[in-house]
C-alpha cells in the first residue's frame, strides 16, 4: 500500500507542476486568441498548486514513516 501512496504522490507532484506551467495556454504571444482568460488561468493554476501541495504532503508523510 505504501508503494501506491508513493506513486500517487509523485503523480500529483508532476501533474501539478505541469498544470501550473501550462496554465496560461498561450505560445509566447504568437497565438493570444487561444490563450485562457484570467478566471480560467487562475483556476488551472490553483488546481495545479493544490495537486502539487497534495503530492508533496503525501511524499513527506511517506518519508517520515
Amino acid at each position: 500500500m505504501t508503494k501506491i501512496k508513493t506513486y500517487l504522490g509523485y503523480f500529483f507532484l508532476l501533474a501539478g507542476i505541469l498544470a501550473m506551467s501550462g496554465a496560461a495556454n498561450d505560445c509566447d504571444g504568437a497565438c493570444m486568441e487561444t490563450a485562457n482568460d484570467l478566471p480560467t488561468f487562475l483556476m488551472v493554476a490553483f488546481l495545479g498548486l493544490t495537486m502539487f501541495a497534495t503530492g508533496a504532503f503525501i511524499l513527506v508523510k511517506e518519508m517520515a514513516e
